[in-house]
């Protein structure tokens, strides 16, 4: 299953396909009591998939047939063993794609000529994706970081390896020898080519850096490139050479004091919006200020959801059974702001108590 969204990648869902491309999403939970549930719950969204398809008149039986079996293909690969709180089935002619979500989705199967990405996009964003680079002298580990994980990435061509007849850079740091280690010209070159390769992650997927490392390693990487000067230092050697459990361990108290910081930025800037007279709050509000391309930060309480019905001119209330209910209009408000060149910042819970969980900070 998929975790990890990229630029490139949002890009490659959103173009459109031959109809008809077939969104599933379904809300899925992380643990017992309702765990057991989700497997009936995805079952019978993907057997309504399949209604729908039989249904359509301007569905082929070919093409009926090719999308049923990616559906098919999808189900056997969802691994509800690992359930986060959302689950999405995109389907398509001789496609297939199974994401897992951080962050709840309405029960929804929608026909269309592209995928439903409204989801995708706000669970990321909700994620406040990082980057961890685990450096050493013969070593540099890519590590993609969200809300609760790292897990190790291969773009760049990480992890990078140095080689070197009889080099043993962890015995020298068992002996002391670090210093010489890191005067060494190899050593020099090999972290200025794990720089240019970060620098070229960081422009197809620009996120926060984090760069892990001893005392000297971090120096001379800071020295020798560019990433380090704009990332977190942690000083934590070893992290190079280990698993995913260890590197989240000691960057997670670093990055819960970023996002407190960061969420501080944002009520300073909502307070000096309100007295420019640029402050947008509630979901009604936010909503118009959105569509009109108005928004240059959005705020949103971490687990902010709200069942409305669209008039037109504003947003209603709904309960989850009306039939025009929209479940997910905050998911697509933060869509419609990224897409506007807006950041989009989740706040913890409370936070915008008397925004109604939503605020804006408005360009004009």
């Amino acid at each position: 299953m998929e975790h990890a969204l990229s630029p490139a990648t949002l890009a490659e869902l959103r173009r459109p396909r031959p109809y008809p491309a077939v969104s599933v999403l379904t809300p899925t939970h992380r643990r017992d009591p309702l765990n057991p549930e989700d497997r009936l719950r995805l079952r019978n969204a993907v057997a309504e998939a399949k209604r729908q398809l039989e249904s359509d008149p301007a569905v082929s039986r070919e093409r009926r047939a090719d999308v049923v079996q990616e559906l098919d293909r999808a189900l056997s690969e969802v691994d509800l063993a690992h359930a986060e709180d959302g689950l999405v089935i995109f389907a398509a002619p001789g496609e297939h794609q199974v994401w897992s979500l951080g962050r709840p989705v309405p029960e929804r199967v929608v026909l269309s000529d592209t995928f439903l990405t409204r989801n995708l996009v706000s669970a990321h964003a909700a994620e406040q994706p990082f980057w961890v680079l685990s450096v050493s002298a013969d070593r540099v580990t890519l590590w993609g970081g969200g809300a609760d994980r790292v897990t190790e990435d291969h773009a760049g061509g990480f992890p990078m390896n140095r080689s070197r007849p009889n080099f043993d850079a962890e015995r020298q740091e068992r002996i002391g020898d670090q210093p010489s280690t890191f005067r060494d010209e190899g050593t020099r070159q090999f972290l200025r080519e794990a720089d240019t390769a970060m620098t070229a992650v960081l422009r197809d997927d620009p996120r926060p850096v984090y760069v892990t490392g001893d005392q000297a390693a971090l120096a001379l990487f800071d020295e020798v490139g560019s990433v380090a000067k704009g990332a977190v230092h942690i000083r934590h050697g070893g992290l190079a050479h280990t698993g995913p459990e260890a590197v989240w361990q000691a960057v997670r108290p670093v990055h819960e004091g970023e996002l407190r910081r960061a969420a501080e930025n944002v009520a300073r800037e909502l307070t000096a919006a309100r007295s420019r007279r640029t402050y947008a709050a509630g979901l009604d509000e936010v909503w118009r200020s959105a569509r009109e391309g108005r928004v240059r930060l959005l705020a949103v309480e971490e687990n902010h959801k709200v069942t409305v019905r669209d008039l037109g001119d504003h947003l209603e209330p709904a309960g989850d059974e009306d039939l025009d209910a929209r479940q997910d209009i905050v998911d697509e408000i933060v869509e419609q702001c990224l897409e506007t060149g807006a950041e989009v910042r989740f706040v913890p819970d409370g936070m915008l108590e008397d925004a109604e969980g939503i605020a804006g900070v408005l360009r004009y």
